[in-house]
C-alpha cells in the first residue's frame, strides 16, 4: 500500500475503494459501511487496498 492510498482510506474509505477496484459492489459496500460508522469503512478500505 503507497502512503496515499493509506491517507485516502482513513480520511475518505469510499474515494480509496473506487481508486483500487472501481464503481461495483466492493465501492457500495464500503458506502454503506461508512454512513452505518466510519469506522467500519475504514477497515473495509484498508482490507481492500491491503489485497
Amino acid at each position: 500500500m503507497s502512503l496515499l492510498t493509506i491517507v485516502l482510506s482513513v480520511l475518505l474509505p469510499p474515494v480509496a475503494v473506487l481508486m483500487k477496484r472501481g464503481f461495483g459492489t466492493a465501492f457500495i459496500l464500503n458506502i454503506v459501511l461508512t454512513i452505518l460508522g466510519w469506522v467500519p469503512g475504514v477497515i473495509h478500505a484498508l482490507y481492500v487496498n491491503k489485497e
